[in-house]
């Protein structure tokens, strides 16, 4: 599943109080947990994360049923059959295995069921009783938003039994049987329900010996409007009508809310569904259509049509999809199977062009490099209007946010192409991480989340490799972990999850930007092709099964020999990562690296700092790069042929940061004009230097010197970097003197403004498409901080925009020209956004208003944001952009807080059925305070309300805050003092 809308692209900033940092102070030495049979010295192959191994035999089918050809669909509205045009050239684990994991007690031919081990804690169903097979037949009500169900699940009975249990949510059962045939064997006796574990108990008359048997199970659901389950999404139609269509979103405990089910992983099974619906609505699940017939409806005594489709092969019930709804879709057969995008009439369909192309190309490479191939008779893609994530990786029936998926290529910008090529790619990459081989329980959600992020990034470097993704991915992958995990109240990448209330929860940037660079590491240490090797065999031998961690890491044993597991299980089973502090001795030509965990907090125990990495150094020198170097002690001593240049962590491949003293990061500064450092030592070096300054291993005025330094750089990547770092100041700093925080403005423009100048604000399409990027970042930043030429231009182009020329302003800037005419304008141009958004018909461009609005700091408007977010307007999936504006100012981050718990009630009811984006509105409202008084506002306010649901967002929340709280007390005097002895103050307008 993608998060990207609840993320990067959709947030204020990477820069904002979330991401700020604070200071580790040692204290006695602990006892270390260290990887104690290593040698220290392990032979690193450079990373090669960028072309196709040559497959040492041909695709292994995998396919577990024969692929028909695919069957007509019924009643689709198809307004086009283009054939896409897609190039086939290409640029560019087992230690002990817990027994019966994937398999039933005797029965070795059978991957599904599940055998749970009772030590674990975990709140799991009895497994008196495994599925097999549901068949499951819906008829949805969109009048009274219903749905009426009849589910045949067959068991093989592990011993004789008088229940069963199954998960459901606002599930109503009308009856229960056991079946043999059409022969009804026994009935219910009671069924109770478990609110707290969402578990029905069927109790039974009679009991059901050991073997197989069948269940009928007829039930009613509500078709909710919570984005979960089987849930009903709105559109608005051509005529301006609205228009609703029946979807799903299942992962990670929601299928329980459409049919009584074993909703959890291990229970794999097969799926025959058969959907009921009016004649004129598009019908699809999973699998291609297996019949079509006439039905009378039950519900509505009308002439239906029931659409079956044929069975999924074994898969999770979190995987399960269905979509009812007029649809229309365009189609490509340039892959093996076909591929189709969908999307409901409120979205241009051909706008799918670019995602259809893409899916063709990315699903053949994909084959290739996994050497398995995609067993699904076909791959649709749908548009949402109303989803909670970015996308959904269900198999073969992906849904996403429209704008995830649909891109109008002449009103988007670069950026926005980029991130729906990584959403598509991280989507298709679970097709076979997640779908084709899934965690036996969620503590293995890394394994399906950190391997699709990976893969996204290394087949977009494949089929763009002018955008230079790698490059990006330190500031922008990398640093996501790093500014997660440097909060105490992260968690490790194989968090333990006892319940499914739980799992929300670890949907973030551990499982997903962590898991991935912990991926990218150790392809670092084994060398690409050995990895990717390591990767085709856990696919081949784990295929429609189950595995944990070390089952990966057995097969990358396997094709490497090396001692993965001893190394990567310290990585995903602790939280945390380290800080390397450098002392260098310029007598013996040698450098004393230390190591410990780092807290943005400052604040580390003895008891937190006790487990000790391995830590690939990555020491680059004059003469190339040493990979061969790992620090698996606290500390170690390290000889150079001389302390002239020298660099740790080369590339930024390995997850730690580095503290160097403060005349060593002066010459890294001038080794960085030099030409000496890659892209990645760049970025990543001033990631470093500024984390560490929020977490105190030197003055935040030295990192302002610092970046000040990098007058001459020419990498767009870096200048975000740059940019984010002095954000992280102003965002912490925003409820300081106005003098010192106009004077960091002012520094911001002194910096990009002349390059902002140079590139200048039009483009063509000779720009490259970083090039692209790299001129709207320049020309929003320096806008924002005053520049009076870039302030009158924008506005120019708004006046112009606002009037009807929609080509006055250029997609790329589109939401910096918003923000700079709302942040030196006033009712005028909110009210002109806000018209924007309720009458433009592109998603990109509604989004870009959404978030720009809260910029207005205009006590008036800012009432006005905050009632227009709650009010029929705004989508619930949307209901974090509009608040996300108001924290650039302390009038907005003040007023959030203060509706938060006004609103609370209704904010609670509105979100309690979608627990990420609640979890996401208090993040919002509350992690921008950077004051003592203001903690202590937010942790009144919770005392008494229960934040299960949304205890680990409000705890980093907090942890945020109070690394704010040190960071200021530490440096605020400091930061003022540079702002005034370098003569920064506020611009003249």
């Amino acid at each position: 599943m993608s998060l990207r809308s609840l993320t990067r692209l959709e947030s204020v900033s990477r820069a904002s109080p979330l991401t700020t940092r604070v200071r580790l102070q040692h204290r006695t030495r602990p006892q270390p947990v260290h990887a104690a049979h290593w040698i220290r010295n392990h032979h690193l192959s450079a990373i090669r994360l960028s072309s196709i191994p040559q497959a040492t035999s041909s695709t292994t089918s995998l396919s577990p049923f024969s692929t028909p050809p695919r069957a007509p669909r019924g009643s689709h509205i198809r307004l086009s059959r283009l054939p896409t045009s897609i190039s086939t050239s290409f640029v560019r684990y087992c230690s002990y295995r817990r027994h019966n994991m994937c398999r039933l007690a005797g029965d070795t031919e059978h991957f599904g069921g599940a055998n749970p081990d009772p030590t674990m804690g975990r709140e799991l169903l009895p497994t008196n009783v495994i599925p097999t097979h549901y068949d499951v037949t819906l008829e949805p009500d969109f009048q009274k938003f219903t749905f009426e169900g009849k589910v045949v699940i067959d068991f093989d009975v592990q011993e004789d039994t008088k229940s069963i249990s199954l998960h459901t949510i606002e599930i109503d059962i009308h009856s229960a049987h056991i079946k043999s045939g059409d022969a009804v064997v026994t009935s219910s006796s009671a069924i109770t329900y478990d609110e707290a574990t969402q578990v029905s108990k069927i109790d039974l008359k009679d009991a059901v010996p050991k073997g197989k048997t069948q269940l009928e199970i007829k039930f009613t659901g509500q078709l909710n409007d919570s984005m979960a389950g089987f849930y009903r999404s709105t559109y608005k139609k051509p005529d301006g009508s609205e228009g609703i269509l029946a979807t799903t979103q299942m992962e990670a405990n929601d299928c329980r809310r459409a049919f009584p089910c074993f909703d959890e992983p291990l229970h794999k099974a097969k799926f025959t569904i058969t959907l009921i619906a009016d004649k004129n609505l598009t019908c699809l699940s999973n699998m291609d259509v297996a019949s079509e017939t006439e039905v009378t409806s039950e519900m509505s005594g009308t002439t239906k049509k029931a659409v079956k489709f044929n069975p999924t092969p074994l898969m999770s019930t979190y995987l399960v999809a269905f979509i009812i709804g007029e649809l229309n879709y365009i189609e490509t057969k340039k892959f093996r199977v076909p591929i189709r995008v969908y999307a409901p009439p409120s979205s241009n369909i051909e706008h799918g062009q670019f995602s259809l192309e893409l899916a063709a190309r990315t699903l053949e490479y994909y084959e290739k490099i996994f050497d398995a191939d995609f067993p699904l008779p076909k791959m649709d893609m749908v548009a949402i209007p109303d989803f909670a994530a970015g996308a959904m990786e269900n198999w073969g029936l992906i849904t996403y946010r429209v704008v995830d998926l649909m891109l109008d290529e002449k009103a988007s910008g670069a950026a926005m192409k980029e991130r729906v090529a990584e959403v598509v790619q991280h989507e298709l990459a679970h097709q076979w991480f997640g779908n084709l081989v899934t965690m036996d329980w969620w503590e293995g959600l890394w394994l399906n989340e950190g391997f699709a992020t990976l893969m996204s990034w290394l087949s977009c470097n494949h089929f763009y490799p002018e955008w230079k993704v790698w490059e990006n991915y330190v500031a922008d992958n990398l640093q996501s972990a790093l500014g997660l995990d440097s909060l105490r109240s992260s968690h490790p990448i194989e968090v333990p999850v006892k319940r499914a209330s739980e799992v929300d929860q670890i949907f973030d940037a551990i499982s997903y930007s962590k898991g991935s660079c912990v991926l990218r590491m150790i392809s670092t240490y084994l060398g690409e092709d050995v990895f990717l090797e390591g990767v085709r065999r856990y696919i081949k031998k784990h295929a429609y099964g189950n595995t944990q961690t070390d089952d990966l890491w057995a097969a990358l044993e396997d094709a490497s020999g090396k001692p993965v597991r001893e190394i990567m299980s310290i990585w995903t089973k602790n939280v945390g990562f380290p800080v390397v502090q450098v002392t260098e001795n310029a007598a013996e030509n040698s450098i004393l690296v230390k190591q410990n965990r780092f807290l943005r907090t400052g604040d580390t125990k003895p008891e937190e700092d006790k487990v000790l990495y391995p830590v690939f150094l990555g020491l680059r020198t004059k003469t190339g790069v040493d990979e061969s170097l790992t620090l698996t002690e606290r500390e170690g001593v390290y000889k150079l042929p001389d302390l002239d240049f020298f660099k740790l962590n080369a590339n930024h491949t390995s997850i730690y940061r580095t503290s160097y003293s403060p005349e060593r990061l002066t010459k890294l500064g001038q080794s960085a004009k030099d030409g000496k450092l890659t892209v990645e030592d760049r970025a990543g070096m001033i990631a470093d230097a500024g984390a560490l300054a929020v977490s105190g291993y030197q003055k935040t005025s030295g990192v302002l010197n610092l970046l000040k330094g990098f007058d001459t750089e020419d990498s767009f990547v870096v200048w975000s970097e740059i940019i984010a770092r002095v954000a992280t100041v102003q965002s912490a700093w925003i409820f300081e003197d106005q003098a010192v925080k106009d004077g960091l403005e002012a520094f911001v423009k002194e910096l990009v403004s002349e390059r902002a100048h140079k590139l200048g604000w039009s483009f063509s399409d000779k720009d490259g498409h970083v090039e692209q990027q790299f001129k709207a970042m320049l020309f929003g930043a320096a806008g924002m901080a005053g520049d009076r030429e870039i302030i009158t231009a924008a506005k120019d182009m708004f006046t112009k925009y606002k009037a009807g020329d929609k080509s006055a302003i250029h997609p790329n800037i589109r939401g910096s020209v918003f923000g700079i005419a709302l942040k030196y304008g006033g009712k005028e141009e909110y009210d002109a956004i806000m018209d924007i958004f309720r009458t433009s018909n592109n998603t990109d461009e509604r989004n870009t208003a959404l978030r720009c609005v809260g910029r207005a700091k205009d006590p008036e408007l800012i009432q006005r944001t905050l009632e227009f977010t709650l009010g029929n307007e705004v989508k619930s999936q949307d209901i974090y952009l509009p608040t996300s504006g108001l924290r650039s100012h302390a009038e907005g981050v003040e007023a959030l807080f203060s509706w938060l718990t006004e609103k609370w009630p209704e904010i609670y009811k509105r979100l309690s059925g979608n627990p990420p984006i609640l979890g996401s509105m208090v993040t919002i409202c509350t992690s921008s305070f950077a004051k003592p008084e203001q903690l202590e506002k937010v942790e009144k306010f919770f005392r008494d309300i229960d934040t299960k649901s949304f205890d680990q967002p409000l705890a980093q929340s907090k942890d945020a805050i109070r690394s704010k709280i040190s960071w200021l007390q530490r440096d605020r005097d400091d930061v003022a003092t540079w702002v005034k002895e370098n003569g920064y103050k506020k611009a003249n307008l």
